[in-house]
């Protein structure tokens, strides 16, 4: 966690305003932090800083979660709750299209790892087959290749981020095809799921996949390089974090830190200095890409970076579909995109920039989604209106437009369109003001309450200035949950269009009686607190079903999958249902339609310090001599062939 926070949270707003922990403190103080916690459910209080929980039953208690919980843990090996068994479905170097090599590690090539199952997996995204249909037997998954771990890739190359800088050109080149995406079809035959190699439907997008830009930058001359004279074509997508879907059935994949991949002297000297800077663009990146491959120097590719940090659209049930960058989402370090369908029909996506004291957006479509026309809203990403949230005191937000020639967003400014707008869209939303947030990573939308999530990770940079009785924490080094409102939620007919907004915390994390300014059920038992919420799912009940980032550094436990009900007298009692091995954090919560089984993405395993090819802390999953640890996709689903969390 050390070395992926050095290298991703770098914390590039200048000056960012008025933080959201001030904004929770001015809002609890008035309304005192136990009801603001609960406010909006039927549920017993939040459990104030210094008081202990009330003992929970080992089946549920107030919660309608059943499952016995799981005692917390820091270990080489994963544990699931009693009562479930937890399946590898597939690895880092599996084959995924016909004629992969075997997975080897001292023979890694580019040529194959292009047909392997990539690196790192985050996000997740279940299609059944055949489309179209509720088939939770048997699908397609949709896998995010977010970024390697060079010195778990490699041996002899040592650890850490000085790992990544001492790669040849042909191990590089076997980076670059381990990024991006792989769609993969799987089957549960006999109760166990597996992958199937070769399957007609896979597929390996990489870095090096040609693609397609959309939307108001498209053709700008800030996208135009050497090798696209016309600013409209790119090949490939690096740091696919987690992600999302359409109405009309289609992945869309979210461009996180890019800035890592990118070097040269132009970094502080060139045209673009300014915005490589607010992006965190150095000239001696983590990556030693730039070193090996022109369309990494900025000295040769000045405009190269411009084309990535994007929303990457593709279609899973058609391999030979040309992906698409839809610039009108905005440009910043995507953690992902998830959609909801407004009461007039347009679709609103929101998105979270991930790093300390950045900003929650949203994206929301010119035209209303047409369920009956597939093809009629095939660019219907390309038009809109994309915002920018600011919160307020009272539990009131407001959503501010992103559009070239209002308010600030002028030329006066540097902003002659709406490509520059959405170019630089950091840039823009400072001149806006919008409230810095604490690592907004996945923006979820619960479909049953109509609220949204917003997975706040962590902020340890909060000065003692921003501090206040929300979250008291100088240095909030747990993170904590809020609620999106819009008007309607809770009704059928929710107005996701809206520019003004309710919020709530949900939960604070960190550990009751220890950790100031938690939030919690007061039945949450000393098992159930968590620490860094990163990603966040909901079964058909509205259940969500939290992935925790940074657990072991900053609280001394594995990273795993928490869960909670959202109303009734559960609502925020997270109990402990799965902890990954030690290095690993948890990602891509996804439930197939009948709630049987949940996949996870497990990423990273073995990212501790110290931790190298030879001398791993774990080598899960294989557990074999000389194998490194392996990012894996695992099935987790109940033995007795029920529902999960039932």
């Amino acid at each position: 966690m050390d070395d992926e926070i050095e290298l991703e949270d770098i914390g590039s707003n200048p000056a960012p305003g008025r933080a959201i922990g001030d904004i929770i403190a001015a809002r609890l103080t008035r309304r005192g932090a136990i009801g603001a916690a609960m406010a909006l459910a039927a549920a017993p209080a939040a459990v104030p800083a210094g008081a202990q929980p009330l003992p929970v039953p080992e089946r549920g208690g107030p919660s309608t979660l059943t499952f016995p919980e799981l005692r917390q843990q820091l270990s080489q090996h994963h544990a699931v709750a009693e009562g479930y068994e937890a399946q590898t479905v597939i690895r880092w170097g599996d084959p995924v299209l016909d004629g992969a090599p075997p997975y080897d590690p001292m023979a890694q090539t580019a040529a194959g790892q292009a047909r392997q199952f990539g690196y790192n997996c985050d996000y997740l995204d279940f299609w059944p087959l055949p489309a179209g249909s509720r088939n939770s037997d048997h699908g397609l998954l949709c896998v995010n290749h977010e970024y390697t771990n060079t010195n778990l890739m490699f041996a002899g190359i040592g650890e850490g981020r000085a790992a990544r800088g001492r790669t040849t050109a042909a191990q590089a080149a076997v980076e670059i095809e381990a990024h991006g995406m792989s769609v993969v079809e799987v089957k549960r035959e006999g109760g166990t799921w597996r992958s199937v190699p070769g399957g007609a439907m896979n597929r390996r997008i990489t870095m090096n996949t040609p693609m397609r830009i959309s939307g108001p930058a498209a053709g700008h001359a800030r996208l135009r390089t050497n090798a696209d004279a016309t600013g409209t074509r790119v090949l490939g997508t690096l740091n696919n974090c987690a992600g999302g879907n359409t109405p009309w059935g289609t992945v869309i994949t979210a461009e996180e830190n890019f800035n890592n991949y990118f070097g040269g002297a132009a970094a502080t000297t060139g045209a673009e200095a300014a915005t490589y800077r607010r992006y965190g663009i150095i000239a001696e990146p983590s990556y030693a890409w730039f070193r090996h491959f022109e369309r990494f120097n900025l000295d040769r590719e000045p405009n190269e970076p411009n084309r990535f940090g994007w929303v990457v659209e593709y279609d899973p049930y058609d391999p030979t579909s040309v992906p698409v960058k839809r610039t009108a989402l905005g440009r910043f370090k995507h953690e992902g995109a998830t959609h909801a369908i407004g009461s007039d029909g347009r679709v609103a996506f929101y998105m979270g920039d991930d790093e300390r004291f950045e900003y929650l957006y949203k994206f929301v479509t010119a035209r209303p989604f047409n369920p009956n026309d597939r093809a009629a809203n095939r660019d219907l990403m390309d038009e809109g209106t994309l915002y920018v949230a600011k919160f307020e005191e009272r539990g009131r937000m407001r959503w501010l437009a992103l559009t070239h020639g209002e308010g600030p967003l002028n030329a006066a400014n540097g902003f002659h369109s709406q490509a520059d707008v959405v170019i630089e869209a950091r840039r823009a939303a400072d001149l806006l003001g919008a409230t810095p947030m604490d690592r907004p990573e996945d923006v979820e939308t619960n479909k049953v309450n109509g609220r949204v999530y917003v997975m706040l990770t962590n902020n340890s940079r909060r000065t003692a200035q921003q501090a206040g009785p929300g979250n008291p924490r100088a240095n909030n080094v747990h993170g904590h949950v809020l609620e999106v409102i819009p008007p309607g939620a809770g009704t059928g007919r929710v107005d996701h269009a809206a520019t003004e907004a309710r919020w709530e915390v949900f939960i604070a994390a960190g550990k009751p009686g220890v950790d100031p300014g938690t939030q919690y059920h007061r039945a949450t038992s000393d098992q159930g607190w968590l620490s860094c919420p990163d990603n966040i799912a909901f079964d058909s009940k509205g259940r969500a079903w939290i992935a925790t980032d940074g657990a072991p550094e900053f609280a001394g436990i594995a990273d795993g999958i928490w869960a909670a009900d959202t109303s009734g007298h559960g609502r925020g009692l997270t109990r402990c249902f799965y902890q990954a091995p030690t290095g690993a954090e948890v990602c891509g919560p996804c439930f197939t339609p009948d709630d049987r089984t949940l996949f996870l993405a497990i990423q990273h395993p073995g990212e501790d310090t110290g931790s190298t090819y030879e001398n791993p802390s774990t080598r899960w999953p294989d557990f074999e001599a000389g194998r490194p640890p392996r990012p894996s996709v695992i099935a987790i689903v109940k033995r007795d062939g029920g529902e999960i969390g039932s």
